[in-house]
């Protein structure tokens, strides 16, 4: 009888190991020592003495080795993790505020901190300061610290949050508070505006996610002032898009509008070109004032007037926030002041 032939034998691919993962022991059984050794140095727990040399053979053990510390078996020994959390819109940071944010990281990581950008949106304060809570941070550092509460606090600092800092036009209790209302900033745009002979005034309000919050207080400066001189405030929203800013220049003149406080500096040259693209002439028929001084204002024809806005040095801050984490307190930080520059636009 002919022989059946042999069925094909089929094999699964090997499938990759799974690499392994390195522990503080194997760090410390290449270098030679204890764990605890291996711990003080990597973690360098004040209070332990360890030889430079023995310092140096762990070291170069973790290095051969490709030992990362864990996070958060470290913040769990410690009762607290070296973040510092910063919850932000990340489309609410500015150039201005995102190079300022920038210097900021370094300077606490001088001190031996992380910073981390926090982008969860919550309507609740108490929500939001309970998702931060999770992360056992050292610190917060609020840069909308308007919506910071009393409630929102206490829960921090219950999880053992030690540094709380807010930028916020009011203090909060049991959050050190660096003044900053955004209200200033459009009250000194439409004092300006006004001192220049203009009286009706728009208001761009950005239709981005994340920048009411920050637009609205400015809004809300520009009517006090008005109020107070016959002025009168538009609001005009605006996207930041070539398409938004064309439309809302076709229509500028329908609007009655002689002036204009753009909300920023990007805002403001994106509303200039196209009203200038318009046949709208800045300044003679429209004022234009924009807001953070930054580099490409001046650039602008014609050059941007804007409202400078003085921050305090990350350093300063990021010694405040390490004061705050060690000792509780520290001394005040200077406001945020609003400063106009006064340029050809307006």
């Amino acid at each position: 009888m002919p022989r059946e032939p042999k069925a094909r034998e089929t094999s699964s691919p090997a499938s990759p190991a799974s690499p392994v993962s390195i522990t503080s022991a194997d760090v410390a059984r290449l270098a030679g020592v204890s764990r605890a050794t291996v711990s003080f140095v990597l973690n360098d727990t004040p209070g332990h003495r360890v030889s430079a040399s023995t310092r140096t053979r762990v070291l170069d053990a973790a290095r051969q080795l490709g030992y990362v510390p864990h996070a958060a078996a470290r913040s769990l020994r410690a009762g607290r993790s070296n973040l510092v959390l910063m919850p932000a819109s990340v489309s609410a940071i500015g150039r201005l505020v995102s190079d300022w944010v920038d210097d900021l990281h370094s300077e606490l990581d001088r001190h031996g901190y992380t910073a981390v950008l926090h982008a969860g949106r919550f309507a609740d304060p108490l929500d939001a300061a309970r998702a931060w809570a999770e992360l056992r941070p050292a610190a917060v550092i609020a840069l909308d610290g308007d919506r910071f509460t009393d409630q929102a606090a206490e829960l921090l600092s219950r999880a053992g949050v030690r540094g709380l800092l807010a930028f916020a036009a009011r203090p909060v209790a049991g959050v050190h508070t660096i003044g900053f209302d955004h209200a200033d900033i459009g009250a000194t745009a439409a004092e300006h505006l006004i001192a220049r002979g203009r009286k009706r005034i728009g208001v761009v309000l950005p239709l981005e996610r994340g920048l009411g919050s920050l637009a609205r207080p400015r809004l809300a400066g520009a009517e006090s002032v008005a109020a107070r001189h016959m002025a009168t405030v538009t609001p005009v929203e605006l996207a930041y898009t070539r398409e938004s800013a064309t439309a809302l220049a076709r229509r500028w003149r329908s609007l009655g509008l002689d002036s204009v406080f753009a909300y920023n500096d990007e805002y403001a040259a994106l509303l200039l070109h196209a009203l200038q693209a318009e046949g709208i002439a800045v300044p003679d028929e429209v004022a234009v004032v924009g807001s953070d001084d930054l580099v490409l204002s001046a650039l602008q024809q014609p050059a941007l007037t804007t409202v400078r806005l003085d921050l305090p040095s990350p350093a300063r801050v990021a010694d405040a926030v390490h004061e705050l984490i060690e000792t509780g307190t520290t001394p005040p930080v200077p406001a945020i002041e609003a400063v106009l520059v006064h340029r050809a636009s307006s």
